[in-house]
């Protein structure tokens, strides 16, 4: 198999065209890498890496979230600290307008309207890295407001008579390193392999891959004078939930009912187009990464504004909460798992039209074998939306939780229980099957072996 798998990738670099392709994207991820390297001017990114080092255990905080989407870029005080969030927060922005202002689903609907869509999504990316720079800019400016128990002084090195030049620095510095991250995405989509933004959030968090090793090695065989507490027998269900969190992404990922769609004859002018039969594919894991994203932005606030207010008004039952809702307590999890459930239904509801792809067909000739066009055909898609909704809504639920449990629960690091669920783990697996997807492509267009039977990626349900 290995063998195999080999060959193919030396078959890829036997065509020219996939070739440079390959070699163009690798490039471009290369230099991406840069911009979590390149420290800002005036900032102390020692200081803030030691931080990051000591506190490696809060990983599950929103700040090591963050940290871990920009491939250590905030750590370092990089460029780079923004990521390419800003770019995906304007996206997604645009498509949750697009399914409630009627301007924006007509241009949705339009060929040179969704140009117009993704140059909006450019401009929200611009605004958003102005907030959000600035905002970090500010927060390194008083560390000790944004990490917990810093001690370590101020990280700028500027004089308060030049802190403003510093901002406004910083802020251009971080937009502009954003928008340049955002550029590089769109190139290696359409003169590389893969989806751009999607192969740069990857390589991100692959980029902690050393860090997780060096966890995992200290797991097993720890300094001298210190006994592990993980034995062989941990190890060996360490490895079988890796492969059964993998084979159970992968199958999800690919999982889709095909609902038949029958098309009739129709008469367009004087040509008459004779019907066929196709399906529709409807995903089980529709919302893809969305809900967990989404869970994640919104249960770290109610933990700091209880803690905050447990505090500042001396009310230990604040406090009390708090402490249940922080990373992996039984409260956390519950709560968490049930807002997965909720946004994966309204991920859908947002962006699964049943009532237009209903007209659709209707206009086209096309219904399905049993169902009546128009209004029956739109209740029939909502209820196989919804029951395969909920079987992906409980795959996701499972696959999120992992991480938590394993660093909380079983005491394994959080830079190694990150690779064993959650969303860094969704968003490799599908990435990497996209990529592979799109090479077996070319491979199958010059009559090469692709990566596995039959030519396509096996698993669809």
């Amino acid at each position: 198999m290995l063998a195999a798998i080999a060959n193919t990738f030396s078959n890829c670099f036997k065509i020219p065209e996939l070739k440079s392709r390959i070699l163009f994207t690798l490039v471009v991820l290369a230099i991406c890498r840069l911009e979590a390297y390149i420290r800002v001017p005036g900032l102390n990114g020692a200081a803030l890496q030691a931080y990051f080092n000591a506190h490696a255990a809060q990983g599950g905080s929103l700040l090591g979230m963050y940290s871990l989407f920009t491939g250590g870029a905030l750590q370092n005080c990089a460029v780079g600290a923004l990521g390419i969030m800003p770019y995906i927060s304007a996206t997604i922005i645009i498509q949750l307008l697009t399914a409630v202002v009627p301007q924006f689903s007509k241009l949705s609907r339009e060929e040179s309207g969704r140009i117009k869509l993704i140059e909006y999504g450019r401009y929200g990316t611009v605004l958003l890295c102005l907030g959000q720079g600035l905002v970090m800019a500010l927060g390194w400016e008083n560390p000790e407001k944004i990490f917990p128990q810093w001690s370590s002084g101020g990280l700028v090195l500027y004089g308060h008579a030049y802190i403003w030049w510093y901002r406004i620095q910083t802020t251009i510095l971080l937009t502009t390193a954003t928008v340049l991250l955002m550029w590089f995405g769109e190139q290696i989509t359409d003169r590389g392999i893969g989806n751009g933004v999607s192969l740069v959030i990857t390589i991100n968090i692959l980029a902690r891959l050393p860090a997780a090793f060096v966890g995992l090695k200290d797991m097993f065989f720890p300094a001298a004078g210190a006994e592990s507490s993980f034995n062989f027998g941990t190890a060996i269900a360490l490895g079988l939930l890796m492969v059964a969190v993998i084979a159970g992404i992968i199958a999800i990922t690919e999982a889709q009912r095909k609902v038949p769609v029958q098309y009739a004859q129709r008469a367009v002018g004087r040509k008459v187009y004779a019907g066929g039969t196709s399906f529709m594919p409807l995903r089980v894991n529709y919302s893809g990464v969305m809900p967990i994203i989404f869970a994640l932005a919104v249960l770290m606030f109610p933990q700091k504004v209880f803690l905050y207010l447990g505090k500042i008004l001396n009310i230990k039952f604040f406090i009390e909460i708090a402490a249940s809702l922080s990373y992996g307590a039984p409260l956390y999890l519950a709560v968490y798992a049930l807002m997965i459930l909720f946004f994966s239904y309204f991920w859908v509801a947002t962006q699964f039209n049943e009532l237009q792809i209903a007209d659709d067909l209707k206009k086209n000739g096309g219904y399905i074998p049993g169902v009546r066009p128009g209004q029956a055909t739109s209740d029939f898609l909502h209820n196989a939306m919804s029951r395969i909704t909920l079987a992906g809504a409980i795959f996701l639920t499972i696959i999120a939780v992992i991480p938590p449990i394993l660093s909380h629960s079983m005491g394994v690091p959080f830079q190694v229980a990150t690779f064993f669920g959650g969303t860094s783990m969704l968003i490799i697996v599908a990435v990497l099957l996209d990529t592979m997807r799109q090479m077996e492509t070319h491979l199958l267009m010059r009559h090469y072996d692709g990566f596995l039977k039959k030519g396509r990626l096996r698993g669809r349900f």
